[in-house]
Order: C-alpha cells, then sequence, then structure tokens
C-alpha cells in the first residue's frame, strides 16, 4: 500500500512538474521582446492637427485599465483582487473616464495603463475607445503584453496594455516607443512588464522646433533599483531633445515621489508599498519638476478607497528650461474611475 501510494504522489509531482516547465516553455517563446527604439505600436489619424501655440495644456492621468475605481483593492498592494469586481464595473469607470476627457479640453493627454486586449478587462479596445471620445491624433506603446499571467490564483491570464498619448496638435508619423531597464530575470521576466517611454513630436507654429511630448509609467514593484535606472535613461533621453533645440515635457506616472510629497503625505505603514523618491539633484541646470504636492494623485490599493487610505504624490511633469510652468493641478475625482487622479498643466513654451 504505502508503495501504491509514493508511485502516485510521484506521478502527481511529475505532471505539476511537467506542467510548471511547459509553461515556463510558453512564456519564454512567446516573451514580448521589443527593440530598444521602435516606431509607436499603434498610431492613429496622424496626418492632420494644429502645430503647438505658445501656451500649452497637457494632462497625465493613470486610468488603472478601467479596473482600480473606488471599489477595488489589488492583490500587489497588499488587497486581495486580481481582477475588477465586475465588468460592469468597468464599463461604469471608462464611462466617467471618458466624460471627463471630454469635458477637460486639452492639447495633449498622456495616459497610462490603457488596456487593448486583456482578459480582465473583457478584452475591451480602450485605446480605440479613448481615440474616438477625443477625436484627435494618438499614439500607443505596449508596455505588459503576456499571453498568460501565471500569478496569483486565480490567474489574471491575458494582458495586453500599455500607455497612450492623445493630441490635437499634430503627431509625427515617427512617434517612438523606447524600451526602459527591466529589472527582473528570467523567467520571470518572461510574464513581467516591460516598462517603456512612448515619444511624440508636434511642430511649433512660427518656428523650426518641435514639442517634445514624453509619456511614462516607471516600475512599481522592483527594489528600487529599476526605478533609478529607468529615471537615468528618462533624463538621457529628454536632455538628447532639449539639446536639438526642442521643447520637452515628460509626464505619467513615475511611481516616485515629488520633493515635498512626503510632507503632505508621509508614509504611514512602510511594511506597506511604498514609492521611490525623486531627488531635485536628478534635474540638469534649468530643469524643473512640476507637481501639486498639496493634492494626493494616487491612493494604496490594500483596500477600497475610504479616508484613510494611504495617499501619494506619485504622478506629474518634469519640463525643459524653455518650457515656463503657469499652473499645475491635481483634479480631486477621490479615485472614482481610477486609483489616480489626473493633473492638469498649463506651460507656455518660450522663445
Amino acid at each position: 500500500m504505502l508503495k501504491r501510494i509514493l508511485k502516485i504522489l510521484g506521478i502527481v509531482i511529475g505532471v505539476i512538474l511537467l506542467l510548471v516547465i511547459a509553461l515556463v516553455v510558453f512564456l519564454s517563446v512567446t516573451e514580448y521582446k521589443p527593440a530598444d527604439r521602435q516606431t509607436a505600436d499603434r498610431i492613429n489619424g496622424a496626418s492632420y492637427g494644429n502645430e503647438a501655440g505658445g501656451t500649452v495644456t497637457v494632462y497625465t492621468w493613470n486610468i488603472g485599465y478601467g479596473g482600480l475605481g473606488k471599489e477595488s483593492d489589488f492583490f500587489m498592494d497588499g488587497g486581495e483582487m486580481v481582477d475588477p469586481p465586475s465588468q460592469e464595473i468597468v464599463e461604469k469607470n471608462l464611462a466617467g473616464i471618458e466624460q471627463f476627457i471630454q469635458n477637460n479640453p486639452a492639447d495633449a493627454w498622456l495616459l497610462q495603463e490603457v488596456d487593448v486586449n486583456s482578459s480582465r478587462t473583457g478584452r475591451v479596445d480602450e485605446f480605440d475607445r479613448l481615440h474616438d471620445v477625443v477625436s484627435s491624433n494618438a499614439a500607443f506603446a505596449y508596455n505588459y503584453k503576456c499571453p498568460f499571467v501565471p500569478i496569483p490564483l486565480p490567474p489574471m491570464g491575458r494582458v495586453e496594455s500599455g500607455i497612450a498619448t492623445l493630441s490635437e496638435l499634430f503627431i509625427a508619423e515617427d512617434a517612438e516607443r523606447i524600451s526602459l531597464p527591466c529589472p527582473f530575470s528570467w523567467p520571470v521576466r518572461a510574464a513581467q512588464i516591460k516598462r517603456c517611454l512612448l515619444v511624440t513630436r508636434m511642430p511649433v507654429e512660427g518656428t523650426d522646433k518641435e514639442l517634445v511630448l514624453v509619456n511614462l509609467h516607471l516600475e512599481a514593484y522592483d527594489d528600487g533599483e529599476g526605478k533609478i535606472a529607468q529615471t537615468k535613461l528618462l533624463m538621457e533621453v529628454l536632455q538628447q531633445e532639449y539639446a536639438k533645440g526642442n521643447y520637452v515635457i515628460a509626464g505619467g506616472d513615475f511611481n516616485q515621489t515629488f520633493p515635498g510629497g512626503l510632507d503632505s503625505f508621509p508614509v504611514k505603514d512602510p511594511e506597506k508599498w511604498t514609492p521611490g523618491v525623486l531627488e531635485e539633484s536628478i534635474l540638469p541646470d534649468g530643469w524643473q519638476f512640476a507637481a501639486d504636492v498639496d493634492a494626493a494623485t494616487c491612493r494604496l490599493l490594500d483596500q477600497p478607497y475610504c479616508e484613510d487610505c494611504q495617499l501619494y504624490v506619485i504622478d506629474g511633469f518634469i519640463l525643459s528650461p524653455n518650457v515656463k510652468l503657469q499652473d499645475v493641478q491635481t483634479v480631486e475625482l477621490e479615485f472614482e474611475y481610477s486609483d489616480h487622479n489626473p493633473i492638469r498643466l498649463v506651460v507656455e513654451l518660450t522663445r
């Protein structure tokens, strides 16, 4: 009897090992491996649009793929949910996001966590939906493309998501995806996010210069080294564009708190997820951060939204010396549709 039990147990263990090996092989073969620099994955309507004027309004907003509104928590932040509570909640959140964008005209929108074919959001193409709302030029770059994310239980399944830039301005057809360093090793890397920058270019009226918008979503769940390496490459890209004489605005979810952010929203429990810290020292002379440190841009997803939630200031902008800050303000939506609030930037392009 003991031999029979051991034999059955051995067969079960063997089958499990084979399944694990098969999964690792499948993920390795299908791993998303973008080039260091390549044309944006999708560019819509890039044949028309206005040139940038003296004053430019830009929003950045991590929309949480329409699945991280006030009802949600998330397992990576210490919560319990893997997927959104329901498809109805996803549709409610997307409708709210669409309405807000429609009601707040801007020259450009820098959006993060935009799903285009993910199990968690019913395979809705959010990029197409948002592009239709704005009826503008748009570019999209994948930063997460995996046919089956095997964690946790139940697993996340297929994820196809990325960052999108929508603009009433002309977007050149050479909108570019620039890969950022990935801090994860094989085999974990095979099912991980591949972070990137989405660089779009707009002509500036009356000049031969370009307004260069850099959309970003930096590393979240690393040991800190990934954020540092990605921020270093970001600054190199920004300085290269400024050296050409261009106006440069980088915006998005840095997953790092801006100077003064921890004074306004201190970390309550260091055992839970905490952001990195952006230091003024990373900025060359004349460059500046643009962030509203008096209002929270993000909440921790260890529980659904509540008045006592852990809050952060991790979304904002970096401006080149020839871009003059006029106003930056976080729009308080109380995290109704996403775990992030939108941030509105108004700048002047100086001559």
